[in-house]
């Protein structure tokens, strides 16, 4: 790369993080632009990242206006009206997305790269963990932050590995050159870009194509969709109860879970989940899968990585684990109806019998038109349900789009409509058992409330 800086469209968000912090520590000068400060962006400033939030291009930071020196990125996220964007692009700058310089890193290093409507941020993150505990260590460029490091990023100057959190909104994965390709899943999402299943299936399709030769496609069982990999490329499945890798004698004991693996070449036996939900099982044996393969991890290394894996923040992060009365308050960023299915049965499955309370802001005009009926669906299968106002994130509002259409459908007995705001209050006065918070967008914000009414804290 013959650039000394590199400058940030969209500086502030979790994935565009990491790379400003991976560039840092290669001594590259790092600025950018973002819409509003946040804790992120905060940190950020403090490592060294000279970020604006006037987005006009005179706010742009004078040692960054030379083309030869200066390299721009940016994400998809950005308007293409955005006045800072639009300086760079007509004044002779090389700018790419932010996938385009993932793609780049790829291309240098043996890559660990998870792909899937859902579980790639916790796949990928139990990935990076198994080989920071193997001491091989990685370069990690996570969508959450990872808990056991409080960072999204991981760097390692000696590692060979990178492990890449794949994402196929607008395409971006098809960037990435993976020595070992992960898909996770393939149920339909983002038709607001791809229009329909078929057209997002064939994405997932034509990532599979770009995996290195000599390397791997590990797939879950069931997907839909057709891998086409190269003839020096390797395809192997993956599941819970069957594929190549799967778990076998599944125990649930005192709220822990544990599995043996099942590996094309013997079994892994023991290994227990330091977070002990259902669908972790599965996250659990495609990370072990991936790592496996390298060839550069030993089956101690990963029983240790999954005993000690705290999990990704908002990735069924507890916030009250069973407190002085038994109440439990758990936190996850499910905003497809199947990941919304799957936290929902996770936590009925850790704690059978009790009442479960389940508050879901949707994410999303689109995405709740597209599935209004398969997240009622999953809905119902908790006891009550609060839900509350769409989060727009990039969009506009719908015409006729609001959570009502999913509420009108949702079968259990007990559930209410409310706005954010009202959270706390609407929580307080239900007198929960256990607590599933679910979305994308800021629901996580009235955590904290939640969890000081429930302990009576201040």
């Amino acid at each position: 790369m013959n650039y000394d800086k590199i400058y940030f469209v969209g500086a502030g968000g979790i994935g565009m993080a990491a790379l400003e912090r991976y560039f840092l520590a290669r001594g590259m000068r790092v600025a950018g632009y973002d819409r509003t400060a946040t804790a992120l962006t905060d940190a950020l400033q403090a490592e060294g990242v000279d970020i604006t939030f006037d987005e006009s291009a005179e706010a742009i930071n004078p040692d960054f206006r030379d083309p030869e020196s200066t390299m721009v990125v940016y994400t998809p996220a950005i308007p293409a009206d955005h006045p800072g964007l639009n300086y760079f692009l007509n004044n002779g700058f090389k700018v790419i997305k932010r996938a385009a310089l993932l793609g780049e890193i790829t291309r240098s290093s043996r890559s660990l790269c998870f792909a899937g409507t859902h579980g790639k941020t916790t796949t990928s993150s139990m990935a990076a963990h198994i080989l920071t505990t193997a001491r091989v260590k990685c370069n990690a460029f996570l969508g959450g932050v990872l808990r056991n490091y409080n960072s999204n990023y991981l760097l390692s100057a000696t590692s060979p590995y990178s492990v890449i959190e794949a994402d196929e909104f607008d395409r971006s994965f098809h960037h990435l050159n993976p020595y070992i390709a992960v898909v996770t899943a393939t149920d339909p999402d983002h038709l607001d870009i791809y229009g329909t299943e078929e057209a997002y299936l064939e994405a997932f399709t034509k990532f599979t194509t770009l995996i290195q030769p000599g390397g791997a496609l590990v797939m879950h069982t069931g997907l839909k969709f057709r891998p086409e990999v190269g003839p020096d490329v390797k395809i192997y499945t993956y599941g819970r109860d069957h594929g190549d890798f799967h778990a076998a004698n599944i125990s649930y004991e005192n709220a822990t879970i544990t599995f043996d693996l099942i590996t094309p070449k013997g079994i892994i036996a023991g290994i227990e989940l330091g977070v002990p939900v259902d669908i972790n099982i599965d996250n659990a044996v495609a990370a072990a899968a991936a790592t496996w393969l390298t060839g550069d991890v030993t089956s101690d290394d990963i029983r240790l990585a999954m005993s000690t894996f705290k999990g990704a923040k908002r990735r069924f992060e507890f916030h009250l684990k069973e407190g002085a009365d038994g109440r439990a308050i758990i936190d996850d960023y499910a905003h497809h109806p199947d990941e919304v299915k799957a936290a929902i049965s996770s936590i009925k499955a850790l704690y059978p019998g009790r009442h479960l309370t389940v508050a879901f802001q949707p994410h999303l005009y689109s995405r709740t038109r597209d599935f209004a009926h398969e997240f009622a669906e999953a809905l119902s299968m908790a006891d009550t349900v609060v839900l509350l106002d769409i989060y727009p994130a990039r969009e506009l509002p719908i015409p006729g789009v609001t959570s009502q259409i999913i509420l009108d459908e949702i079968k259990c007995a007990k559930k209410l409509l409310i706005s954010l705001d009202e959270l706390p209050q609407t929580i307080k006065n239900l007198n929960f058992d256990i607590l599933l918070t679910l979305g994308a967008g800021n629901i996580d914000s009235s955590l904290p409330q939640l969890v000081a009414d429930a302990t009576g804290s201040k």
